[in-house]
């Protein structure tokens, strides 16, 4: 068994909370007194504090590093060009929407990143799971042309990538005479971390996806979605493998770990109207994974409500916008549910925590080696007892 770990890169802040409107570094905030990497005085910015989360996440043995998109954040590719230049072996993954972009001149940006670090850019490809979000960037495909739109764009991405000269005659695109020359096509094409799931999505990931990525929900569910992928994977001669994103509250005891649950979980009214974002796909009622995630809430009234497995929490989603399941326990507790997810298939995951400099650190000495353990001692046959 093998499996790689990224570590999520903030794009639009961090503090030691998940409650975004107490984070504290960075210029998305007004300026407090405790506040770091405002761009103030000391000329240290938020991008002196994203490279410093980068290297730490290369310091602490992580294999690479989501770089994620926000409405109103910056560009995750131009961040990947600037941290790629602050690391020297950590891949970037950076969160991208093919529609924004025409595929000759992503090929182009991308194989030029990839000369400039060594090719260590993948795309965590997303299309959009709020349709208010997609109309304030000037979209206006309803969800399911998004997707064909994306599956067109790979297809063409794939013949640029061949090299010159190519040709393409399709629904959205028509390239005549293109595709990558040298030195931009002897560059990698970035890995295709394929993110969506509803049906038109699963059509796509099933064609074009190198792993396909799933946010946490009870493991039978998730083997059940995986065996169908499986099988439509398979019609096109393809073998589907998958990537897994989700928080981790990892301390050295189980009991100290619920407690920080318990603690976000009082700053919950559960009488209160709830009001998400419409601009996130929590609010943007256009995201099948993020209703498949709600639906998890959907009957829980009380802390114990949220459990829905081992060291498995869901109330994340009630408390901030994002995935609602993060895993809860003392650092071999954490390893362990890993590696349950790594013996169910999985073989990309995407961690995270706040505040995301501090907890890179602490999941690197506390976590990973003990997974990495257990998955060396799985790679070798053990002697008959």
């Amino acid at each position: 068994m093998q499996a790689e770990f990224f570590w999520r890169i903030p794009m639009h802040g961090d503090g030691r909370t998940v409650f975004s409107a107490q984070w504290n570094r960075g210029d998305w905030k007004p300026e407090k007194p405790n506040s770091i990497a405002h761009g103030g005085a000391d000329g240290f910015t938020y991008f002196d504090y994203a490279a410093q989360v980068a290297r730490a996440v290369e310091l602490a043995g992580f294999d690479g590093a989501l770089i994620p998109t926000d409405l109103t954040g910056d560009e995750p590719l131009a961040m990947a060009a600037a941290l790629a230049r602050e690391t020297r072996r950590l891949r970037m993954m950076t969160a991208f929407q093919p529609g924004f972009l025409s595929p000759a001149y992503a090929a182009k940006m991308s194989a030029t990143i990839q000369r400039i670090s060594g090719n260590r850019l993948d795309w965590n490809i997303i299309t959009g799971g709020s349709a208010p979000a997609q109309r304030a960037y000037g979209d206006t495909l309803p969800h399911d042309e998004r997707y064909a739109r994306t599956g067109e764009w790979l297809e063409v991405i794939a013949g640029l990538w061949a090299g010159a000269p190519f040709s393409h005659s399709g629904k959205l695109y028509q390239v005549e005479g293109g595709g990558l020359t040298r030195p931009l096509n002897a560059t990698r094409k970035p890995g295709v971390y394929f993110s969506g799931a509803s049906e038109a999505a699963l059509e796509v990931a099933a064609r074009q996806a190198d792993y396909y990525m799933m946010w946490a929900e009870p493991l039978a569910d998730m083997r059940a979605s995986m065996e169908r992928l499986n099988g439509m994977a398979a019609v096109h001669g393809r073998t589907m493998r998958y990537g897994l994103r989700i928080d981790l509250f990892a301390r050295e005891t189980e009991e100290a770990a619920w407690a920080e649950a318990r603690r976000l979980w009082d700053t919950v009214d559960p009488d209160a109207p709830r009001k998400p974002n419409p601009m996130t796909s929590a609010g943007g009622a256009d995201s099948v994974g993020a209703q498949r995630q709600a639906a998890l809430r959907a009957a829980a009234s009380t802390f114990d409500d949220y459990v829905i497995g081992p060291n498995l929490w869901a109330g994340l989603g009630a408390v901030r916008a994002g995935p609602t399941v993060g895993i809860f326990g003392s650092y071999q507790q954490v390893a362990d549910r890993l590696m349950d997810y790594v013996e169910a298939g999985f073989g990309n995951f995407i961690l995270a925590a706040n505040p995301h400099l501090e907890e890179a650190l602490r999941i690197g000495e506390e976590v990973l080696p003990r997974v990495r353990q257990r998955l060396g001692e799985a790679a070798v046959p053990r002697a008959a007892e």
